[in-house]
């Protein structure tokens, strides 16, 4: 039987009408399995999109130029930063949203319909003057052709939010990984049938259609429920607002960051930054793929009750380090050689900015969990601040940075940067979850500790005895693979010392979702 209810009205029948965004009779321990059942099936869709993603991103590059992905690429970046413009924040709001749901979703829909089909009008409009910027008629014709890509997205914003409301497993596990098989099978085959740049552009269009098909199939919602009311509007705009200034001033910083480093290092350690970028935000994409998901709607049910707001925020920042702490000292201590060894020994400078980007990790795990927080009471003015130190700070310190210490004084910017915007968010989500500073350290502590003893234990034998990046091929992998196990047992035997309680609580949850998978009461 479908886990999807019939009728999405009845299935938000439970919130109850004082607006407070609780869910009538929800036990926190239904909660907990709802939060459970997502994070596991987001990290389940993660492994999945990331395989299918590096396969098609090899093929891709021996099937296509680079000239031909640098068009694509070219031709797509207008169309890929107004996506958070069509989108406006009204996702997360409807996603918040307690009461007047079937009012709050037509509202959304026909806004979001509405301002897809005008950014679409826009970009089909000065798609020449695109052209005229990278001087390549061809970059225009593709920011042309991808900009009705806007007016699909547009269509996704409803049944989306509908789905991460009701905590739905199926949108992570068969909606994400169908999307990233589309593209990459279409894209593929296109490619080696002679289409070029086209292949990526028909390839876009196609997973953007399973991704609207699949979501509105699955959610079951439908328009024409409830009514549009511009009042509603004023108010779910004026919580997604600064959600959408966050978005925009991440692209702006990005964009600066790459400025940066191309105008002052030059084009190959442009090349090396993007590298790093990409693996470094590897446990930024777990944190925020399985977490925040399930993170958000969670908050937004319990924020009226202040007692279980302040348990649920100090277990999700203690189960948040311990992934994120790991994976960020694992970065710090092989994150050189794990990159010379998969990327080669030109890359090598990619393999220090990884490292030094490594903060990412345990400064989103911390951020996450507070932005979430903050978003499901609907505060949302409150990270304002955050972006204006993420923006201001981050381009300040890049700029600092990179004379001195060239591609790493900028990876570490952005560790230092991610890492002060994170202890900003944990000072204002105290406005909304009074939890005392010494309950925080205590949830971050152990995690902290047992992957800083990891990473001493792992930095000796790596230098001392394994040598992974001395050696090439099968050999070389295989040296990286130990250390990797010898990061990871010192971690969880440091856990079980400093935080035998938490380890047990871990081992509990293992158990348990054998004893589900397997069918056993």
């Amino acid at each position: 039987m479908s886990d999807v209810p019939s009728s999405p009205s009845g299935e938000y029948a439970a919130v109850r009408a004082d607006g407070d965004g609780s869910s009538s009779g929800e036990s926190e321990g239904s909660l907990r399995r709802k939060i459970g059942l997502v994070a596991s099936a987001s990290a389940l869709a993660l492994v999945v999109g990331e395989l299918v993603t590096l396969a098609q991103v090899v093929a891709l590059a021996r099937l296509l130029t680079p000239a031909e992905v640098g068009i694509f690429t070219a031709g797509t970046v207008l169309t890929t930063a107004l996506f958070d413009f069509v989108e406006g924040g009204l996702r997360a709001a409807l996603v918040q949203r307690g009461g007047r749901i079937d009012d709050a979703a037509e509202t959304v829909f026909r806004a979001t319909l509405l301002s897809g089909a005008v950014l679409c009008v826009g970009v089909l409009a000065i798609a020449p003057v695109v052209s005229m910027v990278f001087d390549d008629q061809t970059v225009g014709l593709v920011a042309a052709a991808t900009s009705g890509t806007l007016l699909l997205f547009a269509l996704t914003n409803v049944p989306e939010a509908m789905l991460q409301r009701d905590f739905n497993v199926r949108r992570r596990i068969i909606v994400g990984p169908a999307v990233s098989l589309t593209f990459a099978t279409v894209a593929v085959t296109l490619a080696a049938c002679g289409w070029g740049v086209w292949s990526m552009v028909v390839g876009s269009y196609a997973s953007t259609l399973v991704w609207v098909v699949g979501v509105w199939w699955i959610s079951g919602w439908r328009p024409g429920r409830g009514r549009f009311d511009f009042t509603l509007w004023r108010e779910l705009a004026k919580f997604g607002s600064p959600l959408v200034a966050s978005q925009v001033g991440f692209r702006v910083k990005g964009i600066a960051e790459a400025v940066i480093v191309g105008r002052s290092l030059g084009a190959a350690e442009l090349g090396q930054y993007r590298y790093a970028q990409r693996i470094a935000q590897i446990p930024e994409r777990i944190i925020v793929d399985v977490g925040a998901v399930a993170l958000f709607p969670a908050f937004s049910r319990i924020a009226h009750d202040a007692t279980r707001m302040r348990s649920g925020y100090l277990r999700a920042l203690q189960w948040a380090m311990i992934g994120g702490a790991p994976l960020t000292a694992m970065m710090i201590v092989l994150g050189e050689p794990a990159v010379v060894v998969i990327l080669g020994e030109p890359w090598r400078h990619a393999g220090h900015a990884v490292a030094a980007m490594a903060g990412l990790g345990i400064g989103r795990a911390l951020g996450i969990v507070g932005e979430e927080a903050i978003k499901g009471a609907g505060r949302t003015s409150l990270l304002n601040w955050c972006t204006a130190t993420e923006v201001g700070v981050g381009i300040a310190l890049a700029l600092a940075l990179v004379g001195p210490l060239g591609l790493t004084g900028v990876a570490l910017a952005i560790s230092i940067t991610t890492i002060l915007v994170a202890l900003i968010v944990a000072k204002l989500a105290k406005q909304v979850v009074d939890v005392p500073y010494r309950s925080v350290a205590r949830a971050l502590l152990p995690s902290l500790l047992a992957a800083t003893a990891a990473a001493l234990v792992t930095a000796y034998l790596e230098h001392a005895v394994v040598h992974a990046n001395s050696t090439t091929g099968a050999a070389a992998i295989g040296l990286l693979a130990l250390d990797v196990l010898i990061f990871s047992s010192a971690y969880v035997g440091a856990l079980c010392l400093v935080a035998p309680s938490t380890m047990r609580q871990l081992a509990g949850v293992g158990i348990a979702k054998v004893k589900q998978t397997v069918g056993r009461p």
